[in-house]
């Protein structure tokens, strides 16, 4: 395959960026779209050329990391699927593809590709977490979860941090994401602890990184490659507006 692609450059996030064109010869359509990337890379560091900056880590749809714009879609035209997963026989050959970075506020660009998603770990700090004491991991069976608590836990818990429900957005809100995070542990008997405040805690630091607020327009769940449902967000709006009464700080 040939293809022409439009990338995104930009040296720094203090400099001003703009697309450049490169083309790349004999890509096989079993290749990831990271994989082409790679290629890439390499014809780039050949010529003496600054390789492109992009994120990667397990390459197998868990981590999150390989967030990119497609042409002008998050993680590209399949549903269901990460960056890492996308594979390139799904595109033409002489197609043109526009290679993107989140755009979002909360995600300043640091190189090219690459975009600082630390605001997400910041709002997992705030209230993401279990009380737990250390020691020895407990006994499985110690805590009785219903089947249906643990199921819907689990489809939250599927969330990847990737971000690409913040990219899609208008707004750049990470409801969905945060939504997630608080149901995985709002299902559960052992998030009880920190049930009241968590709510509170996690949106007051979401508003605080500078995310927009959810005009419920679905494209979160659009985009996103796991497939985390919009009940999330009434989740978190049903668990904040709990916080707030019970006067949780």
């Amino acid at each position: 395959m040939r293809l022409t692609l439009l990338i995104w450059r930009q040296p720094g996030p203090d400099v001003t960026g703009h697309m450049v064109e490169y083309e790349v010869n004999d890509i096989s359509p079993d290749m990831s779209f990271l994989e082409m990337l790679d290629v890439l890379n390499e014809q780039l560091i050949l010529s003496g050329e600054d390789p492109i900056a992009f994120d990667s880590d397990c390459r197998e749809g868990i981590c999150g990391m390989c967030g990119l714009v497609i042409n002008g879609r998050p993680h590209g035209p399949n549903r269901f699927t990460a960056t890492c997963q996308l594979h390139m026989r799904f595109f033409n050959d002489g197609d043109t593809i526009t290679i993107e970075p989140w755009r979002a506020r909360a995600f300043p660009i640091i190189k090219d590709l690459t975009v600082d998603r630390s605001a997400f770990d910041r709002i997992m700090a705030a209230g993401g977490y279990v009380s737990s004491n250390v020691g020895a991991a407990p006994e499985a069976n110690s805590i009785l979860v219903p089947r249906q608590a643990a199921d819907s836990a689990m489809d939250s818990a599927a969330c990847i941090g990737c971000g690409a429900c913040v990219a899609t957005c208008k707004n750049a809100s990470a409801v969905l994401f945060v939504g997630a995070k608080l149901t995985h542990l709002a299902d559960l008997p052992q998030g009880d602890p920190e049930r009241a405040r968590r709510a509170v805690r996690m949106v007051a630091q979401m508003d605080a990184e500078g995310f927009g607020s959810c005009s419920n327009e679905g494209e979160c769940q659009a985009v996103c490659p796991k497939g985390i449902d919009l009940l999330n967000i009434a989740t978190l709006r049903r668990e904040f507006n709990r916080g707030v009464k019970m006067g949780a700080k």
